[in-house]
């Protein structure tokens, strides 16, 4: 099958496209033809080596982590799905740039009815960050203030979204000339991060969904009343990021330190902080296809591009500019 891997860690220019071995069904396995992936800043990170220390790579290494597509066959222990189903979901270890992949059941679910596979595929990554971070970290209420930082990203604008749809007031930064659009997403409040440090102008929020890291984050616990909570997509890994991983009794120890400085901050201001790193979840994804197809959540797609120009959209997403996500189409017609 045609794949899109690289063979160690590198840049974009390594990204290889060539024949990959079909990946091999699991008693509790689905075999899924890619209609449609998406890129993620996840995908750059992955491939420039930044997460080996808790996710070493065994090369080569099909990179990719959201899709949509067709099952083709099922493992023995299979009973929600069946050949011919519609589905999507973000990846476990098999990389969804390549024509063929596979997925536990678990992580799967069927594709909202009323989306395209280009639509689909530019959901389960974000889709489950924002619900990981806002319902089942936060436990945002309705009637709290939420900020969510790069509103016009592509966690930040389905943020947004599922945010007001859980009933939140939702302020967000981003840049000027994207202010009507995130407020057309359901941003009630909207900073201009070029002209107005929303440090200034924020103030008593109960969660902030930081995806900056750096300077942002660290301002982001002064918008925080007592009691709210600080969850970070770009920070420092905290010692639940260590629980979830096999780790050597070194980096065990030593990546909680990364983050005591936020952590500490965020005490002292009664509020908690806490490192996100999302999970594959069928379930939740089905709880998120509800809200697509009751119009509550909708896909935002900056740019399709063929698999075949995937260096391309690699780096179009590497420029930071892209308005939600980019997608690559065409890739079961290889």
């Amino acid at each position: 099958m045609k794949a899109a891997y690289i063979s160690r860690y590198g840049n974009i220019d390594d990204v290889q496209l060539n024949e990959q071995s079909q990946p091999p069904l699991t008693a509790d396995a689905v075999l899924v033809k890619v209609h449609a992936a998406s890129i993620n800043p996840l995908d750059l990170k992955v491939l420039e080596g930044e997460l080996k220390a808790i996710l070493p790579l065994k090369f080569p290494f099909i990179l990719g982590n959201d899709f949509a597509g067709t099952v083709v066959e099922v493992g023995s222990n299979v009973t929600q799905f069946k050949a011919g189903d519609e589905v999507y979901a973000k990846t476990d270890l098999n990389g969804a740039f390549a024509e063929y992949t596979v997925v536990q059941q678990s992580s799967l679910a069927l594709k909202p009815q009323n989306l395209s596979m280009e639509q689909a595929a530019s959901l389960p990554l974000v889709t489950l960050t924002a619900w990981q971070a806002l319902v089942e970290m936060a436990k945002v209420q309705p009637g709290q203030k939420v900020l969510i930082h790069a509103g016009s990203g592509g966690v930040g604008s389905i943020a947004i979204q599922l945010a007001k749809s859980l009933g939140a007031i939702v302020a967000t930064t981003t840049s000027g000339k994207n202010a009507r659009w995130v407020r057309e997403l359901g941003a009630d409040i909207i900073v201009d991060y070029k002209t107005t440090d929303f440090e200034q102008e924020l103030k008593d929020y109960d969660v902030v969904l930081d995806t900056q890291g750096g300077k942002a984050l660290e301002k982001s616990v002064n918008v925080l009343k007592r009691g709210g909570r600080l969850i970070s997509l770009a920070g420092p890994p905290d010692q639940a990021t260590t629980d979830a991983f096999n780790l050597n009794r070194f980096l065990k120890c030593v990546i909680p330190l990364l983050s005591w400085s936020i952590r500490h901050k965020a005490k002292k201001r009664g509020a908690t902080y806490s490192f996100l790193f999302m999970q594959p979840n069928g379930q939740q994804l089905s709880k998120i296809s509800e809200l697509v197809e009751a119009g509550k959540i909708k896909p935002v797609v900056d740019q399709t591009y063929d698999f075949i120009q995937i260096k391309e959209a690699l780096q179009y997403v590497n420029t930071g500019r892209a308005k939600g996500k980019v997608v690559l189409n065409n890739i079961a017609e290889l």
